[in-house]
């Protein structure tokens, strides 16, 4: 109790969202602007700390329209009555991202700074990338990573080495756009669509994307729907993806597209979550390939995302018998990287 109220009071407010237009961006910004005063009393918003972090939507984004939709609400938070730091608004670096949502689920479960419980690994599946963050088991794991992956930072007086990697464009969305064919951030040209044999035979329909609408199609597959999207969809993944070592002791909670997925394939309860083996995503991908070969159902996606999972798994180095965690929540808290984004900002300003 103690801590959600320091969380209401004293906490940085942390906001965030894809930003693809201005006018846009102004809406959500100032809506989220008044939850935060009504959360926070008024006596103490001159000495909250207000944050806003983007994620992978903006990363995609070219520099210089990046950073005009950065200027823009920074300009509305100089207006806000709360503390403003100089670095306010900023892009999350895709670690930085995977590493907060490592905080978090490690937090929640109750496993920071506790000799007694190992820390779980983290799987992230976003719209515009994709994240593992785990604590290697032991020091002779630390040696043997990449420099480059291995990432050190302070929280709560210990110091925690991680092992990081994120992708960018490997999110689920973009990974749809990359296996249709198509290119981030360019439009169609007119009387173009996408054909891919990952879509029903007979499906037709239109998709958009970070604010491009595309027209898509089915594609007669020359094989078994699952087999053709298979193939494209490691043509997609080929080298791109590594095979991350010494993951096999550990436990890992998956969550986002993971968790949507795995409630749209029946695989989980939506409210619940539930605990699969990685191979229960390659079956569902199967089955579901199978089903839409002779109708197309609701979802004209499910046979693609489910097989881009499966295979996305095997490239991180996830063998088919390995137990994956899906939780949308832990203890009643979300299981995203914002809580772990404030803690450790609250950490570094000696807050907590």
């Amino acid at each position: 109790m103690v801590l959600c109220l320091m969380l209401e009071a004293l906490a940085p407010v942390y906001m965030y969202s894809n930003l693809h237009r201005n006018q846009k961006s102004t809406e959500g910004i100032n809506e989220l602007l008044a939850v935060a005063k009504e959360a926070v009393p008024m006596h103490l918003w001159k000495s909250t700390p207000l944050v806003l972090k983007a994620t992978a939507g903006l990363r995609l984004l070219p520099g210089e329209k990046a950073q005009k939709l950065l200027d823009k609400v920074k300009d509305i938070f100089q207006e806000s009555p709360f503390f403003i730091g100089n670095d306010c608004v900023s892009i999350m670096d895709g670690s930085d991202e995977g590493i907060s949502a490592w905080i978090t689920v490690n937090f929640l479960t109750e496993s920071l700074n506790n000799p007694t419980k190992k820390c779980v690994g983290m799987l992230d599946l976003g719209g515009g990338s994709t994240q593992i963050t785990f604590r290697p088991s032991t020091e002779t794991s630390v040696e043997n990573t990449t420099a480059e992956h291995i990432i050190s930072f302070n929280l709560f007086n210990t110091t925690y080495k991680l092992n990081s990697h994120s992708y960018l464009g490997f999110g689920l969305m973009s990974a749809r756009l990359a296996i249709l064919g198509g290119v981030e951030g360019q439009a169609l040209k007119e009387g173009e669509e996408l054909i891919s044999p990952c879509l029903p035979l007979n499906y037709q329909g239109e998709w958009e994307h970070a604010k491009i609408l595309y027209k898509i199609k089915g594609q007669k597959p020359g094989r078994a729907l699952f087999e053709s999207c298979h193939n494209e969809i490691s043509k997609v993944l080929n080298k791109n993806i590594h095979e991350t070592a010494r993951i096999k002791d550990l436990d890992f909670y998956a969550f986002s597209y993971y968790y949507e997925l795995a409630v749209d394939a029946g695989l989980i309860d939506k409210k619940k979550g539930g605990i699969l083996p990685v191979r229960k995503f390659e079956s569902a991908a199967k089955k579901v390939c199978k089903t839409m070969e002779i109708q197309q159902g609701k979802h004209p996606f499910l046979c693609m995302d489910l097989t881009y999972i499966s295979l996305l798994l095997k490239e991180l180095g996830f063998p088919k018998n390995h137990i994956l965690k899906l939780a949308q929540k832990i203890n009643n808290i979300e299981t995203s990287w914002a809580l772990g984004a404030i803690l450790h900002y609250m950490d570094s300003l000696h807050m907590l």
